[in-house]
């Protein structure tokens, strides 16, 4: 069993039921998923961008992402219908702990002038955004083969109802909020 799986499962249920008295395990908010989204405005003039996209996410996320593309033509973008502008990938059961562990644990301390995440990255419902400006920051992306820095946006999606049980849980999950 993954490391931060086993973890939720001894420590955090029996933290949260405590906090919150709920009556039974089945109601403590738990993650149902997490998504890397790249969004690539150099995609349009250069189709190589969106690759090196695609192995950047890949080697992250371990699993092949989806290319996004276009909803709508918009001429001041120079963008067309269906032309692809981003690559996303969603991560479930296994992955998602995986990757959440390298998250908390590699991928955040490495980030240059880092002080914590702000308190102000939930959305009202429970779920939270957080926005990377470098993707070197995971261990998987060798510097030296990268033709760019790219930014992505990681969105953690959970079953709790407030912000404060999404901060609760994630705190429980030892991830580092600003204080």
């Amino acid at each position: 069993m993954i490391r931060l799986q086993e973890f939720y499962k001894k420590n955090v249920i029996p933290y949260l039921i405590n906090k919150y008295s709920y009556s039974s395990k089945m109601q403590v908010p738990r993650i149902l998923k997490i998504t890397l989204n790249m969004g690539l405005s150099e995609a349009v003039s250069n189709k190589k961008v969106i690759e090196n996209a695609i192995s950047d996410l890949t080697k992250i996320s371990g699993q092949k992402p989806i290319i996004t593309k276009a909803r709508k033509s918009i001429s001041s973008f120079k963008i067309r219908e269906n032309y692809p502008i981003g690559c996303m990938v969603t991560l479930r059961r296994a992955r998602m702990y995986e990757f959440l562990d390298r998250l908390i644990t590699i991928a955040l301390p490495r980030v240059r002038d880092f002080r914590g995440v702000s308190g102000k990255i939930f959305d009202g419902r429970g779920n939270c955004n957080i926005g990377i400006k470098e993707q070197i920051i995971f261990p998987e992306i060798e510097y030296d083969k990268i033709d760019m820095l790219r930014g992505m946006n990681i969105s953690i999606s959970t079953t709790s109802k407030t912000d404060q049980e999404a901060k609760s849980l994630l705190s429980a999950f030892k991830f580092p909020f600003r204080n």
